[in-house]
């Protein structure tokens, strides 16, 4: 039998966080689409069916939808008796003091007031919502939420108890070649004894074993790797915790094609082994080679 597949369909009041509910969904590894029109829906997760490739999908469905009030009850009936697709609705609310404060602070034009009182549209929107609101799956109130607090009542909610959807990147670079900018974390082992002056060693790299054993050989290569491995273990819990989706750990040499490759592999190793999701990527590791190629 098929494994079931997921369709949170992200819904509500215009203003109540919908834009901050469908990064959240992003982050944890959802397909998402935002403002799909409920008629297309059928037809786009039937595609999505044939193609095997995708098991989470979040859709926003709002006002912005101009179908949406004759469409979206007979799209959740047909989605509903098909019995591979586990469907949820998430309904983001708010008092209507708080919505027509955000409104009044982004200055934008309510999709049920155009030529009104924001109060006007927010008024028709929750009648016409309301059916709606009581088949949800789960409401959340954001009125006294922050954006952040958001983001962390969704994931304890949708995230499945075995998938923090928390990932580390590894990478490994030259500093001649300019600090990665998406690091969080930079480490220069530039400290470590080179093996560019090793003429068998200088035409590889720290994915070939020679080099690999090389650089571990040295004492104070294993006493950073101890050190900066613990550090790791006591903060990643925390980056867990704040919800942040990634964190990206630079690794730098001067040329980034031995040391920082190295240290790179056996941390991305390590932090795989205490069970965290890794990527691992030497942006400089050829740039020799390349250099040499071309002249």
């Amino acid at each position: 039998m098929a494994d079931q597949l997921s369709l949170v369909i992200i819904t509500g009041m215009s203003g109540a966080g919908k834009t901050v509910a469908i990064q959240s969904f992003e982050d944890m590894g959802y397909f998402c689409v935002d403002n799909m029109p409920p008629s297309l829906i059928p037809k786009f997760w039937e595609l999505i069916k044939e193609s095997g490739k995708v098991t989470k999908i979040a859709l926003v469905v709002d006002l912005r939808s101009r179908s949406f009030f004759e469409e979206i009850q007979s799209m959740l009936v047909e989605i509903e008796n098909t019995h591979l697709i586990d469907t949820q609705i998430l309904f983001l609310d708010a008092s209507d003091v708080e919505l027509v404060s955000r409104y009044k602070e982004t200055r934008r034009v309510h999709p049920m007031a155009m030529d009104g009182l924001v109060t006007e549209g927010i008024r028709k929107e929750r009648a016409i919502l309301e059916d709606l609101k009581v088949k949800a799956t789960l409401v959340i109130d954001t009125t006294t939420l922050t954006p952040r607090q958001l983001r962390e009542k969704i994931n304890q909610e949708f995230r499945n108890s075995h998938d923090t959807g928390f990932r580390v990147e590894m990478v490994s670079f030259g500093f001649k070649y300019g600090l990665p900018i998406d690091a969080d974390i930079v480490m220069d082992v530039r400290f470590l004894p080179n093996p560019h002056y090793v003429p068998e060693l200088r035409p590889l790299t720290g994915c070939d074993k020679e080099v690999y054993d090389y650089v571990m050989n040295f004492a104070e290569t294993e006493q950073f790797f101890q050190s900066f491995s613990q550090l790791l273990l006591q903060i990643l819990p925390g980056y867990v915790k704040e919800g942040k989706s990634s964190l990206t750990i630079g690794i730098g040499c001067t040329g980034g094609q031995h040391r920082s490759v190295a240290l790179t592999e056996r941390i991305g190793k390590f932090i795989k082994e205490a069970n965290y999701p890794v990527n691992i990527t030497h942006r400089d590791k050829d740039k020799r080679k390349e250099t040499v190629n071309r002249s």
